[in-house]
């Protein structure tokens, strides 16, 4: 996925509505936005409130129309021994890079520079009630241990066996049907509904929107991002929001302090959408829906009919009926051979967290529990792969990276031996080598598409003295011509920035109104 450094440091001017005062600070004379903001939740929070505003009986001309510009999935498809249904409805909802649909004009506008990661960088359950008076939302951090099953890779069409990996790669294995059974063997949650979103609509979501509400009441600055605030309140526009979400490096809790800024704005934006009327307005309503919905992707059940009831059933919602909160977490520096530094879960605790969801019980301290069902049997722990030798840091994993053999000389079984040790080494080689075009190469060559350029530096670390070949359109799977140099391969590992294990942090329970800006 995306590292932050890839986002230009270079930030979106702020609004100022007030005279005076810090930068982005909301006018005196007139009660404060409540918002804050987030990149993919902020068109997940935008949709729920469209949704809300169909219950007054606005707008579903606006959802209808839209409707049939949604591109619809199944993630679903071939699932067999799933978890019981429990109550309530659990939508699995994801966020993708998305950036190779960005024009470089927006490339410019909104500081974006890098290249896509192709996998899911924010991954939540939200849990809506069956009397669809509440909504838990879970957020599970991308870095998380995970064993994904048995699947057939969708580029090269092999077939893998259950084997570690981070959480968030399971979307570049399998798509939405791997992350879908990937949470599902996690959680032991059935998932209803899915919803993906990618960033490429957030920036002018938040625009439409008329920016963002945030306060804080120390610095938050993120060198790789850009993001600089000072202390105080402030309204973002779209390209200084997105750095604002996606910011890792501001406060060192990393991913999970990232988590926690995001679930603080879903809850303001929901409070937004449900007391300040802006969503009043038709138009406002068809523009707003328009930014939020525009490069939606849902299951084939997730339709207009489906939204309109939820919305109606969801009339008194507001930010106190919303409660966010992060899967317990019990190690943060999980170390995994051949992925680096993973998330572990608490199983005993993650355990209790998803029962209470299928069982459809508030997650939040003094709210009335009900009886709830039997507990299925929990998962066992999985075991933890053995650390292998030292080997040269790289930043992706090479389990996430396709690779086609190609023997460039004359010498028989060179390709094969260059895709033996590249295989061994962790490479998704397609374990069936050819011969190239030209036999007499004596560099060793690695082709690959711009937009996978991260892998290709994996690849070019393994491979001692190669060249790296740009080909554009070239997509994922990456080519190795072996040269006549060709000597072994250089094995890899997954950079550890954090080498110290530190305590896992406790995750909080907490309601919408709890986190907004204070009025």
């Amino acid at each position: 996925m995306p590292s932050p450094a890839e986002v230009s440091p270079v930030p979106t001017p702020t609004r100022s509505p007030a005279r005076r005062g810090p930068v982005g600070r909301s006018p005196a004379r007139r009660p404060p936005v409540r918002r804050r903001k987030r990149g993919w939740p902020v068109r997940m929070a935008t949709t729920l409130s469209v949704v809300v505003l169909v219950s007054a009986g606005i707008g579903h001309a606006v959802i209808t129309t839209l409707d049939g510009g949604i591109s619809r999935i199944d993630p679903f498809r071939d699932m067999k021994n799933r978890p019981a249904a429990g109550n309530g409805m659990n939508v699995l909802l994801v966020g993708t890079d998305g950036r190779d649909r960005i024009t470089e004009r927006e490339r410019r506008a909104y500081h974006l520079g890098g290249q896509p990661c192709h996998c899911t960088d924010t991954i939540m359950i939200v849990h809506i009630s069956a009397d669809r008076e509440r909504a838990t939302v879970v957020s599970l951090p991308r870095d998380s241990y995970a064993e994904v099953p048995e699947h057939t890779d969708e580029t090269t069409g092999q077939r893998l066996g259950t084997h570690p990996i981070r959480l968030n790669a399971a979307y570049a294995e399998g798509g939405p049907n791997l992350t879908v059974r990937t949470v599902e063997d996690m959680t032991h949650l059935k998932i209803d509904h899915y919803l993906e979103v990618d960033f490429v609509s957030f920036m002018k979501t938040v625009d439409v929107l008329g920016g963002v509400r945030v306060c804080s009441t120390q610095p938050l600055k993120d060198t790789y991002t850009g993001l600089d605030l000072a202390p105080g309140t402030h309204v973002l526009g779209g390209g200084q929001a997105l750095q604002y979400v996606r910011s890792r490096h501001v406060d060192g809790a990393s991913d999970l302090g990232r988590m926690q800024r995001q679930q603080r704005f879903l809850a303001a934006l929901i409070d937004r959408a449900t007391s300040s009327g802006v969503l009043l307005n038709p138009a406002k309503l068809r523009d707003v829906a328009r930014a939020a919905l525009g490069s939606v992707r849902a299951d084939q059940r997730f339709g207009t009919d489906e939204l309109l009831d939820l919305g109606r059933a969801m009339r008194n919602f507001s930010p106190r009926s919303s409660e966010f909160t992060t899967v317990p977490i019990g190690r943060m520096e999980y170390q995994v051979k051949g992925l680096g530094s993973t998330v572990k879960w608490d199983d005993a605790k993650a355990k209790t967290l998803f029962d209470s969801l299928r069982d459809d019980r508030p997650l939040a301290p003094g709210e009335p529990r009900p009886k709830g069902q039997e507990k299925p049997k929990g998962q066992e722990k999985p075991k933890a792969p053995a650390q292998g030798p030292a080997a040269v840091e790289v930043e992706v994993p090479p389990q996430q990276i396709r690779v086609q053999v190609e023997n460039g000389t004359l010498t028989e079984g060179l390709g094969r031996r260059a895709d033996d040790g590249l295989a061994a080494t962790g490479f998704r080689t397609t374990r069936h080598p050819v011969n190239a075009a030209e036999r007499g190469v004596r560099r060793t060559v690695v082709s690959y598409d711009p937009r996978w350029n991260r892998p290709a530096k994996v690849l070019e670390a393994a491979l001692p003295g190669s060249e790296l070949r740009a080909v554009p359109g070239q997509g994922p799977m990456l080519r190795v011509t072996v040269g006549a140099d060709f000597k072994e391969v250089r094995p890899v590992t997954v950079r550890t920035p954090e080498p110290k294990a530190s305590p896992a942090p406790q995750q909080a329970v907490v309601t919408g109104d709890q986190v907004v800006c204070p009025a």
